[in-house]
C-alpha cells in the first residue's frame, strides 16, 4: 500500500462514521414514534395537568381525609368476574351514600384496555360498582376520583390478577 493510499483512508472513515451517526440518529426517531411513551395518569389527568396542579391536589385530600375516610372492600381482582366496591364514610363513622364517584381499571402506562366502571347500588355507604371482565392477566391500577360537595380525593390501587393484595399509592 503507498503513502498515497494510507492518506485517502481517513477521509473515508470520517465520512462513513458521520454516515453511521446519522443513521442511528434517523433509527432512533423512526423506532421512538413506532412504541410512543405514554402520559402519566396518576390522578386521572395528564401529566402536565398534575404537575401544574399538584398542590391543589394534594390540599384536597388532605381536607377530603380529615371529614371522610374512603377504603377499598373489594377482594382479590380476578379476571373473569371482578366486583369493585369502596366503602365511604365520615371521620366519625357516619355512612356517606352521595359521594359522586368516577373509577377507571387500567393497566399501567397503556390506556389500551381501560374500563370505566358505573356505580350500580350504595347502600349504606358501600359503593358497589358493575362486575368487569379483564381482558389480559397480571397488574392493573384501579384509580378512582371520589366528590362529596366540594370536597374530593384520588383513590389509586394497584393490583395484580395473580396475587391476593391490593395497596393504595
Amino acid at each position: 500500500m503507498s503513502k498515497k493510499d494510507k492518506a485517502l483512508i481517513w477521509p473515508y472513515a470520517i465520512a462513513a462514521s458521520i454516515l453511521l451517526v446519522f443513521g442511528f440518529c434517523v433509527a432512533t426517531i423512526i423506532i421512538s414514534f413506532e412504541r410512543p411513551v405514554e402520559p402519566s395518569d396518576l390522578y386521572m389527568r395528564g401529566y402536565h395537568d398534575a404537575d401544574a396542579n399538584i398542590n391543589d391536589i394534594i390540599a384536597k385530600k388532605i381536607t377530603f381525609d380529615k371529614h371522610y375516610t374512603i377504603a377499598y372492600l373489594g377482594k382479590q381482582l380476578d379476571r373473569n368476574h371482578t366486583v369493585l366496591q369502596y366503602k365511604i364514610s365520615t371521620v366519625d363513622g357516619t355512612p356517606v351514600n352521595n359521594a359522586a364517584m368516577h373509577v377507571v381499571v387500567t393497566r399501567p402506562h397503556n390506556h389500551k384496555h381501560d374500563q370505566n366502571v358505573s356505580v350500580s347500588s350504595v347502600d349504606n355507604g358501600i359503593y358497589t360498582f358493575q362486575a368487569i371482565t379483564l381482558p389480559e392477566p397480571g397488574r392493573w391500577d384501579i384509580m378512582a376520583h371520589v366528590k362529596v360537595g366540594e370536597l374530593e380525593r384520588y383513590y389509586n390501587l394497584k393490583a395484580d390478577t395473580r396475587y391476593e393484595s391490593t395497596f393504595e399509592y
